[in-house]
């Protein structure tokens, strides 16, 4: 039989679901959250509204932002057997990789795993927004035998997350800008990472696994790698003129640059991309020194000249989260804890809504006949 399905490399431009959680407008150049544009809720909402929007389907009043904040303070503190497990890992651990296992093992102390039910999963999402940015930060400080820091009840959830990480109370503007990074990178319609936790979903296997897949996918420098790539490329150069030279080299030795381009904004600069810059111009002037700013410029324009690429996200949120002292390593961990409500949100979906993911191939391949039975 000849197989009359359209082969999409990528499965580029094809349509996997239905949803009602986000739509990129290309044409508009929105990022579209539960109707809202994620840009517009950047300037004047956190990182806990968009947790609200996601898992309760509208933006929260102040009270019920409260309440969120309170909800994931309970669920703060990961279980020492978690914690054991983190410290069983080989010291050249990948902290994504140490990410993936802290997930994973967190699933053998929920003793509801096999029930799927809207509250059972929203309880969940809530318990594993509390703990994602310990096991992110801890996983870390194990892996370079330091000092565990747990979270403290005074400080927010952006706050604590920042602090775990540092060891450092932020300041104001730290935690702003911080907590505005969490919410840019909180969701953005059907990526590697989200269509991976759906398809997972889609067996109606658990909200942990789901996210123990997206966490492998996210691991990728072709998704969530890229902001580290692109800071240790910074920190190669160290200024204008040689970060400059080395756009240029890699450009005559056709070598991929991270942080530019991007599968859906084509002809245009990732309107998250937008707001980091405005965030590392403001962190720059804080610190008196402009020079990442300056030299994030200047591969701006030589890529938009040469090569007709914009920058992503990743691309001003590595410079900011350096200013801020947050080690490279975890900026991809940092990716993933933002995007867990996304993921959790879709995760959500898929079992309320339910079709099992099961594509088909184009076949190039050989076909033998056997000769001693006759058959094909």
């Amino acid at each position: 039989m000849t197989n009359t399905l359209t082969f999409l490399p990528g499965l580029e431009g094809v349509i996997a679901t239905e949803t009602s959680i986000s739509l990129l407008d290309t044409e508009l150049g929105q990022i579209i959250i539960k109707g809202y544009d994620l840009i517009e809720l950047s300037k004047t909402k956190g990182y806990l509204d968009i947790v609200h929007l996601l898992m309760e389907n509208t933006l929260p009043s102040d009270t019920e932002k409260a309440g969120v904040a309170d909800k994931l303070k309970k669920e703060y503190g990961v279980p020492e057997g978690v914690t054991k497990v983190l410290q069983a890992l080989p010291k050249e651990t990948h902290p994504m990789d140490a990410l993936r296992t802290g997930i994973s093992a967190l699933a053998g102390y929920d003793k509801e795993i096999d029930q799927h039910t809207l509250a059972i999963n929203k309880k969940r999402a809530y318990e594993l927004l509390g703990k994602i940015p310990e096991i992110i930060a801890n996983s870390f400080h194990i892996l370079q035998e330091e000092e565990q820091i747990h979270p403290l009840k005074e400080l927010s959830y952006s706050a604590n997350f920042l602090y775990m990480i540092t060891g450092r109370k932020p300041t104001e503007l730290e935690e702003s800008i911080f907590d505005q990074s969490l919410l840019l990178y909180s969701e953005h319609e059907m990526p590697n990472s989200t269509f991976t936790a759906r398809v997972i979903a889609s067996t109606f296997s658990d909200l942990y696994g789901a996210l123990t897949g997206a966490v492998a996918s996210l691991k990728g420098y072709l998704h969530g790698g890229a902001n580290e790539a692109v800071m240790n490329m910074l920190l190669e150069a160290g200024s204008v003129d040689a970060f400059e030279l080395l756009l240029e080299k890699r450009l005559r030795d056709k070598e991929k640059i991270m942080g530019f381009g991007h599968r859906v904004y084509m002809k245009k600069m990732d309107p998250r991309a937008l707001v980091m810059k405005d965030a590392l111009k403001e962190l720059c002037a804080l610190k008196g020194d402009d020079l990442l700013y300056r030299m994030c410029e200047a591969g701006e324009t030589i890529m938009e000249r040469e090569k007709g690429l914009y920058p992503n996200l990743d691309y001003y949120a590595a410079p900011v989260y350096w200013m801020l002292g947050i080690p490279i390593p975890l900026y991809t961990p940092i990716f993933f804890g933002s995007r867990t409500v996304g993921l959790c949100a879709h995760v959500i979906e898929q079992h309320e809504n339910n079709r099992l993911y099961r594509p088909r191939v184009h076949y190039i391949g050989e076909r033998h006949s056997n000769h001693s039975t006759g058959e094909l």
